[in-house]
């Protein structure tokens, strides 16, 4: 997430990467907002069953799952370390810089998560933030390395989640679960499984309610998502925000490389991460989308090849970015503009599917919903560049960055000043 920069000191390739993941999260997040919680990860816990919901929830499984999320923590960790150096160059506080981007991050992050939607990241994002600027002197190995251990960390935390999630199921199917495991089972259930009638029929309920019914839902659901999320996924988090500093300092995120290079590790992050994936996914099916085989598909699976994923994706990208075009300009801009195109998103959506809004929550099948991501992507692809040609930043990232400055930025461009760089 970027709160924008002046045209003359744009990154195309940091601006490409952005967009295609700002574009790609929306994959995922769509069935967070149309269907009850199970269905984000399972695809057998509610709506269609059809040969093409399972083909598209693998493709998105290989593809998606967990890569736009880490790709856009890649991105956070390489942004941060640019305004860092920046300002710095500038001769700027960077600390007072960065501490209240950070700061207002979090602000917009929690309004997101209590008043917008329960999936908000940008809370997340600044909670780890406050304690990326100890980072930025690191060279390139020691942050590689740093990362590779918090991974090594997030990666055993996950694989004890997987391991309880099959040692409670097999104690509830076998008859012999007391009932603290039985209820440790059921929310390993309602989160990776088959959840019962009566917990679907509850989330249909409240969300195709009215607005004070949804947001007392999340409240009571939410109240303690910023703390625990830490723990949960902080570690990764972090990992991949280094990750997306040593790339930025290797030359990888400026575009520097040659094209060999990124060539070189597509092959090698795509040949390595896919077949893992690929082991993840007839897991999940072979099992019949049980709770324990989600559970270690979307964990301790996915995890170790993930990072791989993500620098395949960024790989492919920049070399995008450097093919240029009239499509990858507009995917720049929505690059670009990521910040007020996320959080537009929310409000699309959350209008579209709750039931303050037009009600089709629950209402859509997996094929219906990426359909409607195609046309979001069309929207965001439509309007970035135009406001762009007008405006330095995108609303909400010149919002951002005024705040964060304490002071009011210029918006509005000078005209013919405007044009993205794809080479």
């Amino acid at each position: 997430m970027s709160e924008g920069v002046p045209q003359a000191e744009r990154i195309a390739t940091l601006d490409v990467v952005r967009g295609i993941a700002v574009m790609g999260i929306l994959v995922m997040n769509i069935i967070a907002f149309a269907m009850p919680t199970a269905a984000y990860g399972n695809p057998a816990a509610y709506g269609s069953q059809s040969w093409l919901d399972y083909a598209l929830y693998d493709f998105n499984y290989l593809f998606f799952d967990g890569k736009m999320r880490g790709l856009f923590s890649f991105l956070f960790g390489a942004s941060t370390l640019l305004v860092i150096e920046r300002a710095t160059e500038k001769g700027e506080n960077a600390a007072r810089i960065h501490y209240a981007r950070m700061f207002w991050l979090l602000l917009f992050g929690l309004v997101h998560l209590y008043l917008i939607w329960w999936g908000d990241i940008l809370h997340h994002y600044a909670l780890i933030g406050f304690i990326l600027f100890l980072f930025r002197k690191m060279n390139v190995r020691p942050l590689i390395h740093t990362a590779v251990g918090l991974l090594a960390v997030q990666t055993a935390l996950f694989a004890s989640v997987a391991w309880d999630a099959k040692r409670t199921e097999l104690l509830v199917t076998s008859g012999h679960a007391n009932k603290a495991v039985t209820q440790q089972y059921a929310n390993y259930r309602d989160f990776f499984g088959q959840p019962p009638p009566t917990v679907i029929a509850a989330e249909l309920g409240t969300h195709r309610g009215d607005y004070p019914a949804v947001f007392a839902d999340r409240l009571k659901k939410e109240a303690a998502t910023p703390i625990s999320t830490l723990f949960i996924v902080g570690w990764e988090t972090l990992a991949y925000m280094l990750l997306g500093m040593a790339m930025l300092k290797s030359g990888m995120l400026r575009g520097d490389w040659e094209s060999t290079r990124y060539r070189r590790w597509l092959a090698i992050g795509a040949g390595v991460a896919l077949p893992g994936y690929a082991f993840g996914a007839w897991w999940m099916a072979t099992h019949h989308y049980s709770t324990s085989a989600v559970a270690a598909g979307l964990t301790v699976i996915s995890t170790p090849f993930r990072p791989l994923a993500i620098i395949a994706w960024a790989s492919a990208l920049a070399l995008l970015a450097r093919h240029g075009g009239a499509v990858v300009a507009r995917i720049g801009a929505a690059g670009q503009m990521a910040f007020s195109n996320y959080l537009g998103t929310s409000l699309i959506c959350s209008t579209l599917f709750y039931g303050y809004g037009f009600g089709l929550y629950g209402h859509l099948s997996r094929v219906q919903c990426y359909l409607l991501v195609l046309a979001i992507w069309g929207l965001m692809l439509l309007w970035s560049a135009p406001w762009l040609a007008r405006f330095r930043y995108g609303p909400m990232e010149w919002l951002w960055r005024s705040l964060a400055r304490g002071r009011l930025q210029p918006l509005r461009r000078p005209g013919g000043e405007f044009a993205i760089a794809t080479q």
